[in-house]
């Protein structure tokens, strides 16, 4: 059996080049792919699996490769004569294809992976045992099994799975168990490569039906009393979910079963393979959560669910179109979960939790057009699942939907759906279902939204009445805007007035010494800034604001304009200090407060009393709400967050002085002991014996954010070996401690880390590979060290030709953050 374990064929060291737009072109156009028929033991060794792929094709006749990513090859033969295995080289074995059919067979062994890609095998902490799922997106696939892995080669798939006897097999197919540990899969529905999945170990199983669809939920066995308490909600949701999409599609969920997996150290919110869903397992909720916490998941469910049509039936021919995918998910995702689930309120949680991710995606150097990105690297593209794909992408489907109303736009996506059934379509196809239904004017419309980078400017000039509409320097548009205006005098109530922006200036009324906010109910996509005058009225007005969108409105406008340099972190404190007692939905404490603690607090004129004062805040809110509610819960969060008192946090540990009708669970415990451990008020030792009381999978995940948050030396260490790969940990492990490593208030100890980070990123990379790579790169990024010898270090990293496109565009944004949090420094530090 050839080795070939060396850097160019193993999944960690993947070559940075990517497929290319042109190779998979020149690929589609040479290849049908018939069907795949795979075969894998997954019970030989907790390493490695053996992966036999029996490939089925047409060839019109030409040269091309198959993509492989093996630990060693047995055998590769092309209709019964051998391939030399010796031609593997970066992941492709070349193949020559007369024109007819032909049948390609691949031996090999793979290697499990602890990284949340390919097939994927963890070790749960709790009970040692073993459990397996696969993520075949983006390049991950060929880990797997053989494949001509690229989004428009789509093919149906048959698995035949060998398994430890207790181990339960799932996959995009309805599965049965002939005999004890063997597994047979039904042929799918043709996929594309990524969406391909296994999950597999002693999982535990939660089984219902609906409508004639087979539903389930699975998750590790030590969190399995969790999961059934979860699961009426998990399926009413995705029983209402299913009834809402048939109805606005007229078309049925084609993929046979519908299993919802629930699986450990997963790298994104959730996977949409059909037939079988992964979602990361913290999903599965084993501490008390907020309700804005749950209504990310009933978004995230609805979301996966919206691929099943945009995605799993109707798939983008290439990346430059994923908002094809991610932007009809990301709407339909949030306009179903409020039509028909018991969140209605979820469009003001995706704006608290949503909205400045895309508006702030759109506005750094890596900002990239929502549609026709131009893409030509798969592997770059990953970087394009961001805000922008997503957020902006979903706002203008808003947009449109309104422009168009739900009739013509419900018909297009019809269309579009049934016409491109099972195959590949581009964003023009879409274009033409809508004009078939009625629609029209899509060549401005693409120009302006979907094809032009970055978000307009919107400002109210009040001296001149005037709303002022200013386009990116680098991207320019001739948008026009739909928007609403709330006005209110100082101590009184909102009012809305209609606003068309068709021009560079807009005269608006404007009462004098009203506060004014431009599009707080998001009618359009633009970065809306606060004035000064809106901003100094805006602490009274907030106790007074019933309006949740409203008031999630206000820290949009606040956010953009702090975004600008153009609010006074005194400022922002202000108004945080009125607002977190006034609060009514948690979203608004889950996704602002933690923007607060890492961008306005530290960049105030006084720090450590901006936090007394949040502390301070959050805690009369705390034992004013409802005893036991979620609100009650977030604004202990805060107060934890926020608390500089020692005996408060332990006393809080030991279940002291709470406020009424809470109790400390393990998420919250944990919260206090990274708390402490900033501090430096606890030590090692201390955390060790706190992970071996209770040892699970987040109690491992945050142990090591709070050994990394400690302010010493060796904690500094433990987190920056995890940083270049010294000490290798499963992916949550890894980010956590870079997510600790970096404290406002411990400037000095992490100084020379700086140097360090700078100096060592390449390897960092080369140490870590696929989705972690550019995480591991931000994670650990500098961003509370703004200095200028920092910027020194920092700043030459965003031309590197060291570092892979992935990571050097990360540290691009992450220098773009540094430099305006330099401009908040440089026009309002005090001193």
């Amino acid at each position: 059996m050839p080795d070939l374990s060396d850097a160019d064929a193993t999944p960690s060291a993947q070559p940075v080049r990517g497929l290319q737009r042109s190779e998979a072109q020149a690929r589609a156009d040479l290849l049908v792919v018939d069907s795949y028929d795979v075969t894998l033991d997954l019970a030989s060794s907790e390493e490695t699996f053996d992966s036999v792929t029996r490939i089925a094709l047409t060839s019109h006749g030409g040269s091309t490769f198959l993509d492989l990513k093996p630990a060693s090859v047995r055998s590769i033969t092309l209709d019964g004569r051998a391939v030399d295995v010796d031609l593997l080289r970066d992941g492709r074995v070349p193949l020559t294809l007369d024109a007819g059919r032909h049948e390609v067979v691949v031996d090999a062994v793979m290697r499990f992976r602890n990284d949340g890609e390919g097939l994927h095998r963890s070790v749960d902490p709790a009970d040692g045992r073993h459990y397996v799922y696969g993520m075949s997106f983006m390049d991950a696939a060929p880990s797997i099994f053989a494949c001509f892995d690229q989004p428009d080669l789509k093919a149906p798939y048959t698995f035949h799975v060998r398994a430890p006897r207790d181990w339960v097999v799932i996959g995009n197919a309805p599965a049965t168990n002939p005999e004890p540990g063997v597994w047979e899969l039904e042929q799918t529905q043709p996929l594309s490569t990524y969406f391909v999945t296994l999950v597999a170990g002693p999982y535990h199983l939660v089984r219902d039906e609906h409508d004639g669809i087979p539903l389930g939920l699975s998750a590790r066995q030590s969190i399995a009393a969790d999961l059934d308490r979860d699961a009426d909600e998990l399926l009413t949701m995705t029983k209402q979910c299913f009834d809402e999409f048939h109805r606005l599609f007229d078309i049925r969920y084609p993929f046979g079963d519908y299993h919802q997996a629930f699986v450990p150290e997963f790298n994104a919110g959730a996977m949409e393979n059909p037939g079988c869903v992964t979602f990361r397992d913290p999903l599965v909720f084993t501490s008390k959560v907020t309700r804005g916490v749950r209504i990310q998941r009933a978004t995230t469910v609805a979301h996966e669910m919206a691929h099943q049509w945009f995605g799993n039936i109707t798939t983008p021919r290439w990346w430059d179109d994923l908002w094809l995918n991610e932007s009809f998910a990301e709407y339909m995702g949030v306009r179903v979960t409020a039509a028909v689930t018991e969140y209605d309120d979820a469009w003001v949680q995706n704006s608290f939790a949503r909205r400045q991710w895309g508006l702030v995606a759109d506005q750094r150097p890596s900002t990239h057009s929502v549609a026709g990105n131009g893409e030509e690297d798969a592997l770059a593209a990953l970087q394009n699942f961001d805000g922008i794909s997503y957020a902006k992408g979903s706002s203008i489907l808003k947009q449109l939907a309104a422009r168009l109303g739900d009739e013509v736009f419900l018909e297009g996506v019809r269309d579009h759906l049934t016409r491109h059934r099972f195959g590949n379509a581009t964003m023009h196809d879409l274009f033409d279902s809508w004009t078939r239904a009625g629609a029209g004017g899509f060549d401005a419309f693409s120009r302006e939204w979907l094809v032009t980078a970055g978000p307009d400017r919107l400002q109210l000039d009040r001296s001149a009445s005037q709303l002022v509409r200013t386009p990116p320097a680098d991207h320019p548009a001739d948008r026009s805007h739909s928007l609403r205006l709330a006005t209110a005098p100082a101590g009184g109530a909102w009012t809305g007035t209609d606003v068309e922006v068709t021009g560079e200036r807009t005269p608006i009324e404007v009462p004098e010494g009203h506060a004014v906010l431009v599009d707080p109910w998001e009618d359009t996509w633009a970065a809306c800034l606060v004035d000064g005058t809106t901003l100094d009225l805006l602490p009274g007005l907030v106790t007074r604001t019933e309006d949740p969108m409203l008031r999630a409105g206000i820290w949009n406008s606040v956010r953009s304009g702090f975004h600008h340099a153009e609010v006074d972190p005194d400022a922002v404190v202000d108004l945080a200090e009125a607002w977190l007692p006034v609060e009514s939905q948690d979203a608004g404490l889950t996704y602002t407060t933690p923007w607060l603690l890492r961008s306005a607090v530290p960049l105030s004129s006084d720090p450590a009393t901006a936090a007394s004062r949040l502390h301070a805040a959050a805690l009369r809110a705390a034992h004013a709400h409802e005893p036991g509610s979620t609100l009650q819960l977030g604004s202990l969060q805060t107060a934890v967050a926020t608390a500089s008192d020692e005996p408060l946090l332990r006393g809080w540990l030991a279940g002291r002085d709470l406020p009424p009708g809470h109790e400390v669970d393990l998420e919250l415990r944990w919260r206090m002991w990274v708390r402490l451990a900033v501090l430096g008020a606890t030590d090692r030792a201390e955390l060790d014996a706190a992970l071996d009381a209770e040892p699970t999978a987040v109690s491992r995940v945050e142990h090591t954010r709070a050994v990394a948050s400690m302010p010493t030396a060796e904690a500094k260490e433990f987190a920056f070996e995890r940083f270049t790969g010294a000490v290798a940990v499963p992916n949550y492990e890894l980010r956590a401690a870079g997510q600790g490593m970096w404290r406002e208030a411990q400037a000095e100890l992490l100084t020379p880390y700086v140097a360090r980070y700078a100096d060592q990123l390449p390897t960092a990379a080369r140490a870590h590979s696929g989705w972690v790579q550019a995480d591991v790169a931000e994670d650990f990024f500098p961003a509370c060290m703004a200095d200028d010898e920092a910027m020194a270090l920092l700043a030459p990293l965003r031309t590197s030709d060291d570092l892979p496109a992935p990571v050097r565009r990360r540290v691009t944004d992450a220098v773009d953050e540094l430099e305006r949090r330099r401009a908040v420094i440089a026009r309002f530090r005090r001193g």
